[in-house]
């Protein structure tokens, strides 16, 4: 399979009653072969309307950082665990991620990232329970490097978090930043 076509099935998608409520799924975005791989956690209005991740403020506070380190969206793969928008924006159910598990990994295999950053705590306590490691909280795990086989997971306070609280913008450029010397590496 290709990612072409696993984007074109999450597109076509009835897993989950989202679906029913979306505008557009939102597989992701970016190269599909990156070695960085930022995984937010449902698409908002606008994504959702767009049919692309992380192209609201949230994105583009989100571009701002990564420039900053010297990193282009062209250059990185971006997707959620969740493809199409909960009502409301509300966190997505148990149900929902589950339903969209299979993409999320089916995408991971796919790309093959070096480094995954975990943008919230719902792609935090996802990722990282794949790969068998314990979530704790975001405060605990923002910023920590865990290395798991060949993959490096990063979780990092999602950039809509910033929005209503700006003294969070310094944790995400602090762990961004470190996300890039990984990456340069």
């Amino acid at each position: 399979m290709t990612l072409e076509a696993l984007e074109e099935e999450i597109r076509a998608c009835t897993n989950c009653p989202l679906c029913r409520t979306r505008k557009n799924a939102v597989p992701g975005t970016g190269n599909p072969h990156a070695t960085l791989m930022l995984i937010g956690e449902a698409p908002g209005r606008q994504e959702d309307e767009r049919g692309e991740p992380f192209v609201g403020r949230a994105g583009r506070l989100l571009s701002e950082i990564l420039a900053e380190i010297g990193i282009g969206r062209d250059e990185v793969y971006i997707t959620n665990v969740v493809k199409c928008r909960p009502p409301g924006n509300r966190t997505p159910r148990a149900s929902e991620v589950r339903a969209c598990m299979p993409y999320l990994r089916r995408q991971i295999s796919l790309i093959g990232p070096r480094i995954m950053v975990l943008l919230g705590m719902v792609p935090a306590k996802t990722v990282l329970g794949m790969y068998g490691i314990r979530f704790t909280s975001m405060g605990e795990m923002v910023g920590k490097v865990f290395h798991v086989d060949d993959v490096i997971l990063v979780p990092c306070y999602h950039p809509a978090a910033a929005l209503y609280n700006p003294r969070l913008v310094d944790r995400i450029r602090e762990t961004l930043r470190k996300v890039g010397e990984l990456y340069q590496k």
